[in-house]
């Protein structure tokens, strides 16, 4: 069997690393129209910040290393050009002479990977423009600021690659802007989680620009549609691609936005031939629907799978739920499955929560509290996504989560897994099992919950109460208008000011003591409300809106 492979970055390397380990006697052809096949191109953003010191360190095999230990014929520097699905040909052409050949196949799989965006605006081509895809545009910019000493830099786009190239060319010295079309950076999470973003970004010194876009990039500034910011360097990371012009006449299938489309079985349209990676559709393993998610984790998988398809092995793949997970300084933002807009884009009626809670017990020194929203189907009571903030555990705390979405389990599901405690670990009570609980507590009615921005619209004319149970000490560093102060530990000795025939809405720093204050007054016969996530939520939303 021959198997030409074009595309050796992710999904096309594991691909052919696969198939070497399940057929000896297989020729292998592995094309890369780059220099660098099997490179981590999630660690550039790293390597132009220092962190990462060796560009070797990038590469995992080189064209060498791969052929010694698999004996597979790496071709760096081709690319392919097209392909002859009655002939089973690729047509390839070697990008150093020039050349073009044709190369037979049995089996052709497809991985060419996605291009960043290129933003049609004048000024995109100037010297001091980058994206960053591969190892030499990384090195370029490195390069770059070793000899230019640039001292602006402007961001455009406020996705992963955008939020991670910020905080490393502010390590590199740079000063740095962040310029972002929506409301707020990180695409999959949701505005209210991203204000943690917001914050971290403000606190560490890089400028945010957002609901603004670009007009023009000049010599030494970019114009926004509102306002100008100087700029010796612009990065622009506005989205990737599919890389699959070179396709469109061979009558492969694609979607709309150039997106290969296969079966579960990676397979194409076109005989005997297989697609993976960030080239192709794939579907949204929660909502069951067509999507576009570029990530590493599920390129490999897919490269897997397309090498078991090839050698009749039953594989198959189930979908991308969209798990991924960034550093930014000192915090880490993950998310998995949907936010609030693609439940709502669903159209499942979904409920959610908030909770703030130490990753370990909290009298063992050194935790800090991260943030943490879940989101549940209300009808069917399976857990649909997740977002989580803080400064450690959250890695943990998400793969737990993702991996309970993957196995389709309920929220309330949450309450009975058993995780790993010791006091520098985790709780007797993991905030994982937490959610669960506070999510159960909701579901069976023994809390309501209002939200931050319902608190505006509370009325303050008295047809209600409005409850703030925070000891008089944290009163006093701000409240919320029209919110009476009683502290929790104080409430039932003030049940005569509370009108039992208006409704109540409490909150206290994150929503656990007003909880418990609910349940107070709930025991007492009042129809409470609990502010979910809490005054250190709205604050931090009140504060946010401040900066735009």
């Amino acid at each position: 069997m021959k198997i030409v492979i074009v595309g050796g970055v992710a999904g096309g390397a594991s691909a052919a690393a696969r198939l070497r380990r399940l057929r000896e006697d297989a020729e292998i052809i592995l094309l890369e129209r780059g220099d660098y096949v099997s490179f981590a191109n999630c660690g550039l953003p790293y390597y132009i910040g220092g962190v990462i010191r060796e560009k070797s360190n990038l590469t995992l095999q080189t064209p060498h290393s791969f052929y010694q230990r698999f004996r597979i014929d790496v071709r760096v520097q081709s690319e392919g050009i097209g392909i002859d699905p009655k002939m089973k040909l690729v047509h390839i052409r070697n990008i150093m002479t020039g050349e073009e050949y044709n190369e037979s196949y049995d089996a052709l799989i497809l991985s060419p990977g996605a291009s960043p965006i290129l933003p049609p605006l004048p000024g995109v081509k100037l010297p001091h423009v980058f994206t960053l895809r591969a190892i030499p545009d990384a090195q370029q910019i490195k390069d770059f600021i070793r000899r230019s000493q640039p001292k602006n830099a402007v961001v455009v786009g406020g996705g992963y690659i955008g939020v991670e190239m910020a905080e490393n060319l502010k390590e590199a010295g740079l000063h740095v802007s962040i310029v972002e079309l929506s409301d707020h950076l990180i695409a999959s999470l949701d505005a209210d989680m991203a204000a943690e973003v917001h914050a971290a970004c403000r606190e560490n010194g890089i400028d945010l620009y957002l609901s603004n876009g670009v007009k023009a990039i000049e010599e030494n500034k970019v114009v926004l549609a509102n306002g100008a910011l100087p700029a010796d360097l612009v990065l622009l990371s506005v989205g990737v691609r599919p890389d699959t012009d070179w396709l469109k006449d061979t009558g492969i299938s694609r979607n709309k936005r150039g997106s290969i489309v296969v079966n579960e079985r990676m397979q194409t349209n076109l005989p005997d031939v297989y697609a993976v990676g960030d080239a192709v559709e794939v579907t949204n393993f929660v909502t069951g629907a067509p999507a576009f998610l570029p990530l590493a984790g599920p390129a490999n998988k897919q490269g897997r799978i397309a090498a078991d398809v090839i050698c009749s092995l039953p594989d198959r793949y189930n979908g991308t739920q969209g798990s991924a997970i960034l550093k930014l300084f000192d915090r880490s933002i993950a998310s998995t499955g949907l936010n609030e807009r693609a439940a709502k884009d669903a159209g499942i009626n979904y409920d959610k929560t908030y909770l703030f809670l130490a990753p370990h017990a909290t009298y063992y020194p050194g935790g800090t509290n991260m943030s943490i929203k879940i989101l549940w189907d209300k009808k069917t009571l399976r857990l649909l996504g997740a977002q989580i903030v803080g400064l450690e555990g959250v890695d943990k705390r998400m793969d737990v989560l993702a991996t309970a979405i993957r196995f389709g389990a309920r929220v309330t599901d949450l309450t009975s897994l058993e995780l790993c405690y010791a006091p520098p670990f985790g709780s007797a009570k993991d905030p994982v099992n937490m959610a669960g609980f506070v999510a159960e507590n909701i579901i069976t009615g023994k809390m309501k919950q209002f939200f931050p921005e319902d608190v505006d619209a509370l009325p303050r004319d008295g047809s209600a109460t409005l409850l703030d149970v925070r000891t008089e000490q944290e009163t006093k560093h701000g409240m919320i208008d029209g919110f009476t102060p009683i502290p929790l530990d104080e409430l039932r000795d003030h049940l005569e000011k509370i009108p039992k025939d208006k409704p109540v809405y409490i909150h206290c720093l994150s929503g656990l003591r007003s909880y418990i204050a609910c349940r107070i007054l709930s025991g007492y016969g009042y129809d409470c409300y609990n502010l979910a996530g809490g005054w250190r939520l709205y604050r931090l939303l009140k504060e946010d809106a401040a900066h735009r």
